[in-house]
C-alpha cells in the first residue's frame, strides 16, 4: 500500500501530464497504479480530480487548486532532505549532450549571438534546482515534482554485437544462451554497482563473469564495436552502427519497453525568455523522429 506522500507525488505527476499512461511512464509504475491512486484520493477528498473517458483525461478546477497546494507541500517536504537524499531514479548513463547537444544548439547560437551557454555534460544525476541549472536533458524516469518535464521520444535498449563476434560465438536464441557469450557491464558511477541488463516481461540479467567492465557508455560502445563483447546499448548510440553494418542486434523480441528521453526545467518562478527559447528549440530537436524514432 502506498503512503499518502507517494500518492500525492503520483497525483502531481498525473496533473503535469496529458494522460495517466504518460504519468506512469515518468514514474516507472503501471497505468493501473496511477488510476487506483487517483480514485483513492478522490474517494478520500470527496471531490473529482480528473474528468476522464476512454481516450482523454482533463484535470478539474478542484484538481488544479489541489495540485498547487500539493506541489508546495512536496517542495517543503523534499527541502528537508535536499543534499542528503539517496537518488533512486533509474537512469541510463548516456552522454546525449556530448553526442547531440552542441550540434543542436549551433544554429540557435548563430541566430542569437547574444546567448551565452554554460554546458555541464555529466553522466551522474544532478539536482538542477540546487545547481541552478536552467534546462536538463536525461534518459530514464523523472520523479521530482519540482520540475516541468516533457517526454520527447522513446529510447529503446538493444542487445548488439559486432557481426564477427556473433559469427565466432553463434547467435544466442534465448537469455540462457546469451549468458554464455562475452558480455559487457556498465558501472553506475554513483553507487559503484553494475547496471543490470533488462528484458521484456520483467527478467533482468547480471552477467556473472563479464568480459568487459567500465563506467563510460562510449568506451563500452568502442569495445562492442571492436568485437570484445556483446552490449546492451541505448538505440541513440547503436543505431548509426546498425545502419552501417558494424553492429547487429540480437534477441530483439526480448527487448524491454523503451525508456524515455526527457527535457526538463525547474518550475519555480517565471521563465526568462532566453530559457524558454532554448527549451523550445531543444524540445523540437530532440523530438526529431529521424534521430529519435517515435516507435
Amino acid at each position: 500500500m502506498l503512503n499518502r506522500m507517494e500518492m500525492i507525488r503520483i497525483f502531481c505527476s498525473a496533473a503535469d501530464c496529458s494522460n495517466f499512461r504518460e504519468a506512469a511512464t515518468r514514474l516507472g509504475v503501471s497505468p493501473q497504479t496511477v488510476t487506483r491512486v487517483i480514485k483513492a484520493l478522490e474517494e478520500e477528498l470527496g471531490e473529482i480530480l480528473f474528468h476522464r473517458n476512454t481516450r482523454q483525461v482533463h484535470i478539474t478546477a478542484f484538481g488544479e487548486a489541489y495540485a498547487l497546494r500539493a506541489r508546495q507541500m512536496l517542495e517543503d517536504f523534499d527541502a528537508l532532505f535536499r543534499g542528503h537524499r539517496a537518488e533512486t531514479e533509474s537512469v541510463i548513463a548516456g552522454r546525449i549532450g556530448k553526442r547531440f547537444l552542441v550540434g543542436f544548439l549551433q544554429p540557435l547560437l548563430k541566430q542569437h549571438p547574444q546567448l551565452v551557454l554554460n554546458l555541464r555534460l555529466e553522466d551522474e544525476i544532478t539536482d538542477a534546482v540546487e545547481a541552478q541549472i536552467d534546462i536538463g536533458i536525461r534518459v530514464g524516469f523523472l520523479r521530482d515534482s519540482r520540475y516541468v518535464a516533457r517526454a520527447l521520444a522513446p529510447v529503446p535498449l538493444l542487445v548488439v554485437a559486432a557481426p564477427e563476434l556473433i559469427t565466432a560465438t553463434g547467435e544466442a536464441s534465448d537469455l540462457d544462451e546469451l549468458q554464455q557469450r562475452p558480455l559487457s557491464v556498465l558501472i553506475d558511477r554513483k553507487t559503484g554497482r553494475p547496471w543490470p541488463w533488462t528484458f521484456a516481461h520483467g527478467p533482468s540479467l547480471h552477467p556473472p563473469a563479464p568480459a568487459l567492465v567500465c563506467d563510460d557508455p562510449e568506451a563500452e560502445l568502442e569495445a562492442v564495436l571492436a568485437g570484445l563483447a556483446y552490449g546492451q546499448l541505448p538505440a541513440y548510440l547503436a543505431q548509426p552502427y546498425l545502419e552501417s553494418g558494424r553492429l547487429q542486434a540480437v534477441l530483439t523480441e526480448q527487448a524491454p519497453d523503451p525508456w524515455q528521453l526527457f527535457i526538463y526545467r525547474p518550475q519555480q518562478g517565471p521563465v526568462p525568455p532566453r530559457v524558454r527559447l532554448v527549451f523550445d528549440h531543444l524540445r523540437t530537436c530532440f523530438s526529431n523522429p529521424v534521430q529519435f524514432p517515435q516507435g
